[in-house]
């Protein structure tokens, strides 16, 4: 509280006694001290209430009301100074729509679940339909984001060949499908101008290996005699270890895990995914897994966290660079195909070669 707050200035305009009215502002009226202080206006003196040629008390009183108020110090009415109240604090919020997340992830378990367990070729069908909606969402997004044609027709029609040549052919007839997607990738770029070709068929080989190659896995997983079940415990412990990191980094989190490429996710809830996961994998390779041992679950579920952590933080990596939030909008409260398939693409080849070395190819 400045000095204003009690009194007006010395100078020009000050109300005080003809004598103190008389005297001139001296130097210690510096500049500053005047640009701080609010004026206050100039009011002639109103005539002597008691003829006594004096300004009298009844005199100041209603000179000060003329000016706004008292004068003096000691007649300044306190008022109890009042301690501003904290802000109420805010409840931590999801950034996406939890109705919609929960009743879409819902159903597409529901699908996913029923055709796992009643015709194996109906999930390779999910699987090669996944596989094309997500790299249509990714070439659409690099076309428009960074001008990047990678050819869709070529890459839909041989990931698709991907997946099933992995489910009848195996790791072979994968590799053999990718080679072919590859080339026809270049040989389709060929028909349009050169300009811009080689981050074409860059982009459009990136796309068939991260996309439908990495799905592969998953029909490898899925030809084994208790395929449904690896699939099952793949799934599973993806989704329990993305639970896992969303409940405890929203409850606990503090200390970023990676702020320049995902500054939602923290330290606390990588632990989070990994205790989920770790446990969730002794439960499944227990007692879901045949030959399988809680100790080999325990390796499986770090695993999966860490694959599942890295393949999410990759793709928040292309889409920053791509300036966008969501791959797609096709999945309401989760954004895009791609954006569910981050963290199972890079799990899947991770958990078909643990299921490989614990319990053998089935």
């Amino acid at each position: 509280m400045n000095d204003s707050s009690w009194g007006a200035p010395q100078g020009a305009g000050y109300w005080g006694t003809p004598e103190m009215r008389a005297a001139p502002a001296g130097p210690a009226h510096d500049v500053h001290d005047a640009q701080q202080t609010r004026p206050m206006p100039n009011v002639p003196d109103a005539p002597d209430a008691g003829g006594d040629g004096a300004v009298d008390r009844d005199d100041r009183d209603r000179d000060a009301a003329l000016v706004g108020g008292p004068l003096f110090r000691d007649e300044m009415p306190q008022e109890p100074m009042s301690t501003p109240l904290p802000p109420p604090p805010q409840k931590k919020r999801a950034g996406r729509d939890l109705r919609a997340a929960i009743g879409v992830g819902v159903g597409l378990g529901a699908v996913i679940v029923a055709s796992l367990f009643i015709v194996k070729a109906v999930f390779i069908g999910v699987i090669a339909v996944a596989v094309v909606v997500g790299l249509w969402e990714l070439t659409s997004r690099l076309k428009e984001r960074k001008g990047i044609r990678a050819p869709l027709v070529p890459l839909a029609v041989g990931g698709a060949a991907m997946v099933v040549a992995g489910y009848a052919r195996g790791a072979e007839g994968a590799w053999v499908a990718m080679a072919l997607t590859a080339l026809a990738v270049l040989v389709w770029r060929m028909t349009e101008p050169p300009d811009g070709y080689l981050k074409d068929v860059t982009a459009g080989v990136f796309a068939a290996f991260y996309v439908p190659f990495l799905a592969t896995f998953v029909a490898l997983m899925l030809a084994a005699d208790d395929g449904p079940w690896r699939v099952l415990t793949f799934l599973v412990l993806t989704v329990v270890s993305d639970t896992g990191a969303y409940a405890v980094g929203w409850r606990f989190g503090k200390h970023k895990l990676a702020p320049r490429i995902s500054p939602g996710k923290t330290r606390e809830g990588l632990l989070g995914a990994v205790v989920f996961a770790m446990t969730g994998g002794a439960l499944c390779m227990e007692f879901l897994i045949d030959g399988g041992a809680w100790w080999q679950g325990l390796l499986v579920g770090l695993a999966v966290a860490a694959s599942a952590t890295l393949g999410d933080l990759g793709e928040s990596m292309i889409k920053r660079d791509l300036g966008i939030k969501d791959m797609g909008t096709l999945l309401p409260g989760h954004g895009g195909i791609m954006d569910r398939l981050d963290s199972l693409l890079p799990t899947a080849p991770v958990v078909w070669l643990l299921m490989v070395l614990f319990v053998g190819a089935g």
